[in-house]
């Protein structure tokens, strides 16, 4: 029987933690009864009530594990970590405040049974307000022309991944993986299912404008050198027409020495314009030099503090224990 693995990143998730359960094994016990599960919910130190409810859940049905970090790794390093600990023939990754339906996941198996190996929800539609559906779909179609790999148009992780490709991800050595960009360089045959994304149970979304940049950063930094070759482009021609403009000048000083007086105005705008230049360039380059560095310095992708209903002795069993 083939055994299909369900993990949840959660945070601030006390209000869909058991509707999630419930919706799950409903689908595996109406359209799935062919397949072994397990629900493993990963949470990322959640200051309201989320562990609660999951170890209501965990004591009532050995089906369902839980993963506790012992602090705020924040959504990245928790996304990626979750997606790790399925050891099933496939692994399913859903968030935890339900927009992506869980009742999409036999669509999902059947293309999976097809031979697709990485199969992904993409976002037609989303509840969030249109001004960030907006601005996503901006950021996409950014990172879309400027990125070395093909990227996927409004996809968050939601989807269905087979071992295969799981074990790709086990090998990326990376404190900060980007998940979105890590599927769309290595995931083999990729099936995306198209689907109209729901309203947060969590209400307010824990993403603020600040968290927003750090991922839009991670990915430009992570799969685009384009921008830095354009800073060098952009100095190459300052650097030819300030020649020129230099020569120019030259010649009409030379031609017309007292009937050419030159005013600090145009001065002024083109040392104001070099500069603005400069900085705009000199943050992207910090941008990535930041993205290298904290690369560089191999740290853990989390660290757990619990966990519940793992077996003893099993490959997730290493991780250093600490409180939240």
């Amino acid at each position: 029987m083939k055994k299909i693995s369900v993990t949840i990143p959660n945070y601030n998730d006390e209000k869909s933690v058991q509707l999630m359960y419930e919706r799950l094994t409903k689908v595996f016990s109406g359209q799935l009864p062919q397949y072994d599960y397990e629900i493993i919910y990963v949470d990322d130190c959640s200051p309201d009530n989320t562990r609660e409810e999951i170890r209501k859940i965990c004591a009532a049905d050995k089906h369902v594990k839980a993963v506790f970090n012992g602090r705020n790794f924040g959504f990245t390093r928790n996304v990626f970590a979750s997606l790790l600990y399925g050891d099933g023939d496939a692994t399913f990754m859903l968030f935890g405040d339900l927009q992506d339906p869980p009742e999409l996941l036999p669509k999902f198996v059947a293309e999976w049974e097809a031979g697709h190996k990485v199969v992904v929800g993409q976002k037609t539609k989303s509840e969030e307000p249109w001004l960030m559906y907006s601005l996503r779909t901006l950021y996409y179609s950014i990172i879309g022309h400027l990125a070395d790999s093909k990227q996927i148009q409004h996809f968050n992780g939601f989807g269905l991944y087979d071992r295969a490709f799981i074990d790709v991800m086990r090998q990326i050595d990376d404190p900060t993986p980007y998940l979105k960009g890590l599927v769309a360089e290595f995931g083999m045959d990729i099936k995306i299912i198209q689907y109209e994304q729901a309203k947060s149970l969590r209400g307010k979304s824990g993403f603020n404008f600040l968290k927003s940049y750090d991922l839009a950063m991670l990915g430009i930094t992570s799969y685009t050198k384009i921008l830095m070759r354009i800073t060098t482009f952009i100095g190459a021609a300052l650097g030819v027409f300030s020649a020129l403009l230099a020569i120019f000048v030259l010649i009409s000083k030379l031609l017309n020495w007292n009937a050419y007086p030159y005013g600090t105005a145009a001065i002024l705008i083109g040392v104001f314009f070099i500069g603005a230049v400069q900085l705009f360039f000199m943050g992207i380059l910090g941008e990535y030099i930041l993205s290298i560095n904290t690369r560089s310095m191999r740290r853990p992708l989390v660290v757990v503090g619990e966990k519940i209903n793992w077996e003893e002795g099993t490959k997730h069993e290493e991780h250093t224990a600490v409180d939240c």
